[in-house]
């Protein structure tokens, strides 16, 4: 076959992902090939992973997942291979040099962005619940994403952010000392998917090991509004068996960080001011 990268995709990269994204047909026929699986429909992607909808020598249904190699999903298939499928997506075959990934076939259409708050909120903190692990040695620490932030906030900031949050920030991120939890610090609804053994699983997880707290910002920037009316950031630490204070200084931090990285033009900077304003 003649796999094209379809350029919705590739048009997110920025030029050193070039030789990447010119090698990524090659390298996802070679994933296709070593695992004989079949195309079975027209390709997806999100924002670093193409994915491929195929079948295997079984007739089964699964997805190919080919990731853009960033430190974040390094230990993706480490994760999905710890839950086993309970919760989350289940992993069927992975190959770490080529951040490739076999895995089961979710439903990509049906989500819990549109699902109502409270029913939104109900799934994922269970699912929150049922995933926590300890971290498994060698998975990148928040603890070390802390030290970074107190030198790189302050530095970073050119004004956008006042330089009073930025100070809050630093010093949460010099008071707090990280547990060792397994933590997915990228669920949000867009993340949960309908499943056939279950109603809804986890996909596309960025392991990191740290308090279960860290991981709660992305349902406030996907949901900000819709959150509040539902009691807000305390309503979904407490659903989920978390520390309210903890929730609210990880949460602010992680904001303020991707407020400066992304500014108030862009829609997940514009959140995570709402978001910093929140719970400074």
């Amino acid at each position: 076959m003649s796999l094209t990268v379809p350029e919705s995709f590739a048009g997110q990269f920025d030029d050193e992902a070039g030789e990447w994204l010119a090698g990524l047909p090659a390298l996802t026929e070679s994933c296709l090939a070593r695992w004989d699986l079949t195309v079975d429909g027209p390709l997806m992607h999100g924002v670093c992973a193409l994915v491929v909808p195929v079948r295997r020598p079984s007739g089964e249904p699964a997805v190919l997942k080919v990731t853009w190699p960033h430190d974040e999903a390094r230990h993706e298939a480490l994760a999905l291979s710890l839950w086993d499928g309970d919760g989350a997506v289940r992993l069927l075959a992975h190959d770490d040099d080529a951040w490739a990934l076999l895995l089961e076939r979710l439903d990509p259409a049906t989500t819990l962005r549109n699902v109502p708050i409270d029913e939104a909120l109900a799934v994922v903190t269970g699912l929150i619940t049922r995933l926590d692990r300890p971290a498994p040695p060698g998975v990148r620490h928040l603890r070390d994403n802390a030290a970074r932030w107190v030198r790189e906030l302050p530095a970073e900031n050119d004004g956008r952010v006042p330089a009073g949050l930025v100070e809050q920030a630093v010093a949460y991120c010099r008071e707090l000392t990280p547990g060792n939890h397994l933590v997915n610090e990228d669920l949000h609804y867009d993340n949960v998917l309908r499943g056939e053994r279950e109603p809804w699983l986890v996909i596309d997880p960025k392991p990191i090991a740290g308090d279960r707290e860290f991981g709660l910002v992305p349902l406030l920037w996907n949901r900000f509004d819709d959150v509040q009316a539902a009691g807000g950031l305390a309503a979904i630490a407490d659903a989920a068996g978390l520390d309210r204070e903890l929730a609210r200084k990880w949460t602010f931090v992680r904001a303020v960080d991707n407020w400066l990285d992304s500014g108030e033009d862009h829609w997940l900077g514009a959140a995570c001011a709402r978001i910093a304003a929140a719970t400074a």
